[in-house]
């Protein structure tokens, strides 16, 4: 078994663009290289962290269209090394104050017809996060920052493969897209090749008005115009309104933290449940004695998998915004209730029902219970400074090209999918369900591991929906608990139940299936699938910093 979990080590890397990168100074981590280069590029220039992450963003928006943008939302964990605070900032797109009290679906062909219209559009908060991030930390003038996304968007990149990949699974829809079929599409309506050199003026255009005007061009003037116009003209139009634009500011909340071990690990607070899943399912893996488990044995398999399915079921049931709703957030990373939770793991079998717990200092009705949308979109970018700033921020479009309407050339999300699907009734309304103003449970969760120094000794986070849980408490696991390197956790074939409780997944097309049989002869139901979720990871090593790209994606690190 340990000579088969290798080679499908083997496998899962087979397709990476580059080695791991060591630096000494500095590093960026993103899903392309032109993005990471952007942001060493602004390091080389005496810029920090939050400076790095502005020029990625920017560029990622150009070259990575189908996960994030200048029309998404984001979270965002910064350690500032001068004053060793860790700041936590929420951009998540939210839903408009004129949001009626229909439901989401109400009036419309379906739910395929609505998630992809001007209805799911949420209000886009991460450009207005970098401002708030340039605006406490940056050093660079803001314009300079977006010089290089300017460029590629100007000057063209070739389509990379993970974008072609994502194009060619919707491509009879995009294709339906003007301005995307202007761009990813030849004269007769064939998908572009990889390689291919592609353009966008119209973001072009939009990013030089974003470095004059600053962040806030997208929440009043002429790109906030586009944007109403956008929404108003598809079929399906939304409620988003100038006010909403004009009134979106990021929210600073407290990090969640807990001690695992031997170190202190933060993620993202509500209204992400990421975060808490990621922490919990780690706590839980503890308790569990996974480091007593082989890495590449079923039985590793097998306890993974159980609490994924623990969290995800407290995540579903617990999770909502804050600032409308009680959130339990002390009490789901409490020690004694996860040990409990833990505690319901049969190492020789799996659980048949894996409900939601009742952790304490619950508040509130119990809501009904959703699943998730999967598909693998969002995007992490991690970088650290010469100064030692540290930033972890996951970026997301939502679904792969988010609504599928653009406004001056980027995607415009559709964050509103993202609540639940279920409402709940008057008298056990769901936590998620959707509100006037109300941000949306997502499952980003940027991360930073503190070492025993008190500074941060690993930087991550992934993209692709509910799978971004899985695989960033799976890299925790790999490099805490059993001393992997940061590219033995990116490679690693990926396993988890966050996407539906009740069928696990193993990924296919890297030789997992044949962990198959052993997962089912302990009672799981689960399934080969694909899921190409994207990790980025920054990991000390001695006075070094080690950057991974995930090879599942078109990712590189760059540093000196």
């Amino acid at each position: 078994m340990r000579l088969l979990f290798m080679l499908l080590l083997l496998a899962a890397s087979a397709n990476a663009a580059e080695p791991p990168l060591p630096a000494i100074r500095q590093i960026v981590v993103s899903a392309h290289p032109l993005a990471s280069e952007a942001g060493l590029a602004m390091l080389r220039q005496g810029g920090s962290a939050a400076d790095a992450a502005v020029a990625v963003q920017a560029v990622l928006s150009v070259v990575e269209p189908q996960a994030s943008g200048l029309g998404g939302g984001a979270l965002a964990l910064y350690w500032d090394a001068a004053t060793r605070q860790l700041t936590h900032l929420d951009g998540i797109a939210s839903a408009p104050a004129s949001l009626p009290v229909a439901r989401l679906m109400e009036g419309t062909a379906g739910p395929a017809t609505v998630a992809r219209s001007g209805r799911a559009v949420a209000v886009p908060g991460a450009v207005t996060i970098l401002g708030a991030l340039h605006a406490a930390e940056g050093k660079l003038p803001w314009a300079r920052l977006l010089e290089p996304a300017i460029r590629a968007a100007s000057d063209g990149f070739p389509v990379p493969p993970y974008l072609h990949q994502a194009v060619r699974a919707r491509s009879t829809e995009l294709a339906r897209v003007p301005a995307l079929r202007a761009m990813l599409f030849d004269a007769e309506g064939h998908l572009l090749p990889v390689g291919t050199l592609i353009r966008n003026p119209a973001q072009a255009e939009a990013l030089r008005h974003l470095a004059e005007a600053g962040p806030q061009a997208l929440q009043r003037g002429p790109i906030a115009d586009a944007i109403l116009a956008a929404i108003a003209a598809h079929p399906v139009p939304g409620w988003i309104t100038a006010t909403d634009l004009a009134g979106y500011a990021p929210r600073r909340r407290e990090p969640v933290c807990v001690e695992i071990f031997a170190r202190r690990i933060c993620s993202a607070a509500p209204p992400a449940s990421g975060g808490i899943s990621v922490l919990q399912q780690v706590m839980m893996l503890e308790a569990a004695g996974i480091a007593r488990r082989a890495p590449e044995s079923v039985d590793a398999a097998h306890l993974l998998l159980e609490a994924s399915r623990l969290a995800g079921a407290d995540r579903r049931r617990w999770i909502g915004d804050p600032d409308q709703v009680s959130v339990p957030t002390d009490g789901l990373i409490d020690r004694a209730y996860l040990a409990d939770r833990a505690a319901r793991i049969d190492p020789t079998r799996a659980m048949a029902e894996t409900p939601a717990g009742e952790p304490p200092r619950r508040h509130g009705a119990l809501p009904p219970e959703s699943v998730p949308i999967a598909e693998a979109a969002t995007s992490h970018i991690a970088i650290r400074d010469a100064a030692g700033n540290a930033l972890a921020m996951t970026t997301t479009n939502n679904l792969n090209f988010g609504a599928e309407i653009l406004a001056t050339g980027f995607v415009l999300n559709n964050g509103m999918t993202n609540f639940a699907t279920n409402p709940g009734t008057a008298e056990a309304p769901a936590q998620n369900r959707m509100q006037p103003g109300k941000r949306p449970a997502t499952t980003m969760a940027p991360t930073i591991v503190f070492g025993a120094d008190g500074t941060p000794e690993i930087i991550l986070g992934a993209g692709g929906g509910a799978r971004i849980i899985d695989a960033v408490a799976t890299a925790l696991v790999e490099m805490l608990a059993w001393n992997r390197s940061a590219a033995t956790a990116a490679a690693r074939p990926r396993i988890g139940a966050q996407v539906n409780p009740s069928a696990a997944e193993v990924e296919a097309g890297t030789g997992a299936e044949a962990l198959l049989p052993a997962l089912r002869a302990l009672g799981h139901t689960v399934q080969a699938a694909t899921m190409n979720t994207g990790l980025q990871i920054i990991q000390r090593d001695g006075d070094a910093w080690i950057g991974v790209a995930d090879p599942h994606r078109d990712g590189a690190a760059r540093g000196d």
